[in-house]
């Protein structure tokens, strides 16, 4: 769901307005993204679902705790019951796991993307924000 994100970021068709930096995992991604944060420089992580929760130690050992908040895009696999067996149970529960760890998420809506982002972006001052994309139903 996220590949067309990964292919213009690796493709650097972006004019070097943005630094892509792949992560081997996700809690290394929100370890990196989070000390450009602090850095004062803007991050964003980009991760499936399935990832989230390698990133669980970091969220709530660090981000959640020190407050460094960070915008989060999340892929949401399986949220129909219709994916790969691995995804049966994340994509069940994913909603439930953010608002457990008192995360805010929007599900971005195509029909409507500027409001979507402007939703998620707008909890950043207060909160790590998950931007939620999924194949549309």
């Amino acid at each position: 769901m996220l590949k067309g994100i990964f292919e213009v970021l690796e493709n650097s068709a972006l004019d070097g307005r943005v630094r892509y930096f792949p992560a081997p995992r996700e809690d290394t991604a929100l370890g990196v993204a989070s000390g450009l944060t602090v850095a004062g420089r803007g991050s964003v992580v980009l991760m499936q679902n399935s990832g989230l929760g390698y990133g669980l130690n970091v969220l709530t050992s660090f981000n959640l705790i020190y407050g460094v908040h960070l915008p989060l895009v999340v892929s949401w696999r399986g949220f129909d019951e219709n994916d790969a067996v691995e995804h049966e149970v994340i994509g069940r529960e994913l909603v439930t796991l953010l608002n457990v760890l008192g995360l805010p998420w929007t599900i971005l809506d195509c029909s409507e993307v500027q409001l979507s982002v402007d939703r998620w972006l707008g909890h950043l001052d207060e909160h790590t924000s998950v931007l939620i994309v999924r194949d549309e139903v």
